[in-house]
C-alpha cells in the first residue's frame, strides 16, 4: 500500500470505530481480515495512525473546526502530530489510486490557520466534562494525570498462578521465549512485559498450561487487598470474564467456597475454561446469577467482592476510543447502578465479614460518590483503613510504603501517573452488626 492509501484506510477505520461500540483493536482486526492485500507493515502503520488520532481526538477535532470524521482527524494528525507542512499533506491527498481525495479549500484553511490557544480540556486530551472532575480530584496535578491516562504504550502485566508455577520459573520461561520481562513493583505475583512490539501472550506454552494470566497490576492489587483467605466463603458479585475470580481463588489457596456471579450468563460460562486451564478445582467455584439464586448466602459470606460496572475510564490508555464515547449522562446512570448493586451485595455479608467495592474508573461520581451513598444508607458497615489491609502477603514492601501515600484513609486510588497501573479505586467495609 502507498502512504496515501494507508491514510485513506485509517480514515475509514476511524469512521467505523465512531459508528459502533466495538474496541478499536477489534475493528482493526476485522479490517485486516477483509483486506488481505494489506501486509503486516501496512496494518501496523494504519493501526499506529488510528491510535495516534484516537489519543488526540479532541485536539484534532478542534484544529479541524469541530469536525470528527475520520478524514478530517487524519488530516489534522498529519499537521499537528507529524508536523507536515501543507505542501506535503497535499501530496498525500492527490486523489491518486486508493489515496484520499484532494484537500478542500476549508481543509487547507484549517491547516494554515494554526492551533491557536487550546482550551484546557483540548490540551489535556480528555472529554470536556471529565476535566472539571479531574481538577476536583487531583488538584494541581490534574493535567499530568490526564496526559498519563491517555499516553500510549501501556505495558502488559501478568499474574503468575502460584498453584502451578513460581514467579522465578515463569520469568525464566518468558526470557527464553525472547521477552524482556521484569517484576512488577507492587504485586509479588506480577511480571511485566513491554507492549511494543505486541507479544502474543496467549500463544505461549506457559499461558496454555495455566502458569500465568494477563492481568494489570492494579487489578492484582485490589484482589490482594480484599483479604480472601483459605477456607472462607467468597462471592465475586460482578465476576465478568473471571480475571479477578482467578485472583481471589489464588488468594484462597483453592480452599473454601468461591461463588462467581454475573447478570450475563455467557460471561459466566467463559470463566469455566479459564478455571480449568488454571487448575482451579471445579468444586471451589460455583456459578450463580447476579442478584438471583444467592438468597441462601444472605448473611453467610466472609467476603463479597464487587467489581462494579463502570465507565472503564481507568483503562483509556489501552482503549482511548472509549473516552470519546462516554457521556456525563452515562456516568450518572452508572452511579445509580453501582449504588443499587452495593446495596444488594451487602445483604450477603455476615457480621464481621467484608464488602469490597472496586472500579476501574478515574471519575469521582463512580468512586467517592458511590461509596458515600452506600455509607449513608448502610450504617452497619464500617470503612476499613487501607493501612489495615497492607499486610497481605501478596503485596511487596514497596507497595505498603507507596499505598500509604496514595490512600485517603479507607479509600485507595491507583492511576497510570501515581502507580504505573491502570486507574483503579477500592474501598473496603466490615459489617459490624
Amino acid at each position: 500500500m502507498t502512504p496515501a492509501a494507508r491514510l485513506a484506510a485509517a480514515a475509514s477505520i476511524l469512521d467505523s470505530i465512531a459508528q459502533g461500540r466495538q474496541p478499536a483493536e477489534a475493528v482493526l482486526k476485522a479490517w485486516g481480515g477483509a483486506n488481505r492485500y494489506a501486509g503486516s507493515k501496512d496494518r501496523r502503520a494504519i493501526a499506529d495512525r488510528v491510535y495516534k488520532v484516537l489519543r488526540a481526538r479532541g485536539r484534532l477535532s478542534w484544529i479541524m473546526g469541530g469536525r470528527e470524521d475520520g478524514r478530517a482527524l487524519v488530516i489534522g494528525s498529519l499537521h499537528a502530530i507529524d508536523g507536515l507542512p501543507l505542501e506535503e499533506i497535499e501530496v498525500l491527498h492527490a486523489g491518486d489510486g486508493y489515496g484520499p481525495r484532494p484537500l478542500s479549500k476549508q481543509e487547507r484553511s484549517r491547516i494554515t490557520a494554526g492551533q491557536g490557544e487550546l482550551p484546557g480540556w483540548v490540551a489535556a486530551g480528555l472529554p470536556e466534562f471529565v476535566v472539571e472532575d479531574f481538577k476536583a480530584i487531583f488538584g494541581e496535578r490534574w493535567a499530568d494525570e490526564a496526559h498519563a491516562l491517555m499516553a500510549p504504550r501501556a505495558p502488559i502485566d501478568l499474574r503468575v498462578n502460584g498453584a502451578v508455577a513460581t514467579v522465578e520459573e515463569v520469568e525464566v520461561e518468558l526470557r527464553e521465549a525472547g521477552l524482556d520481562v521484569s517484576r512488577t513493583p507492587w504485586s509479588e505475583w506480577g511480571l511485566r512485559v513491554p507492549s511494543e512490539p505486541p507479544p502474543n501472550i496467549q500463544a505461549l506454552e506457559g499461558f496454555k498450561a495455566g502458569k500465568f494470566e494477563i492481568q494489570d497490576e492494579g487489578s492484582q492489587v485490589v484482589c490482594w487487598l480484599a483479604g480472601a483467605e483459605p477456607g472462607t466463603t467468597v462471592v465475586d458479585y460482578c465476576a465478568g470474564g473471571g480475571g479477578k475470580t482467578l485472583g481471589l481463588a489464588q488468594a484462597m489457596g483453592a480452599q473454601g467456597k468461591l461463588v462467581a456471579s454475573d447478570v450475563v450468563n455467557k460471561r459466566l460460562e467463559n470463566i469455566r475454561p479459564r478455571l480449568q486451564r488454571a487448575g482451579v478445582e471445579a468444586d471451589l467455584v460455583l456459578i450463580g446469577q447476579n442478584g438471583g439464586g444467592l438468597e441462601d448466602l444472605n448473611g453467610q459470606a466472609d467476603l463479597v467482592f464487587v467489581d462494579a460496572p463502570c465507565s472503564g475510564s481507568g483503562t483509556w490508555r489501552r482503549r482511548p476510543e472509549d473516552a470519546w464515547r462516554l457521556t456525563a449522562e452515562e456516568v450518572e446512570k452508572l452511579h445509580g447502578l453501582q449504588v443499587r448493586i452495593l446495596g444488594q451485595a451487602a445483604k450477603l455479608v455476615k457480621p464481621g465479614g467484608r464488602l469490597v467495592y472496586v472500579t476501574c474508573s478515574m471519575l469521582a461520581r463512580e468512586n467517592e460518590a458511590s461509596v458515600d451513598a452506600f455509607e449513608a444508607a448502610n450504617t452497619d458497615f464500617r470503612p476499613v483503613a487501607v493501612a489495615e489491609l497492607l499486610s497481605a502477603g501478596q503485596l511487596t514492601d514497596a507497595a505498603r510504603a507507596r499505598f500509604n501515600e496514595l490512600t485517603d484513609g479507607a479509600r485507595l486510588r491507583l492511576s497510570p501517573l501515581s502507580a504505573d497501573t491502570d486507574g483503579f479505586f477500592a474501598a473496603v467495609y466490615e459489617r459490624t452488626a
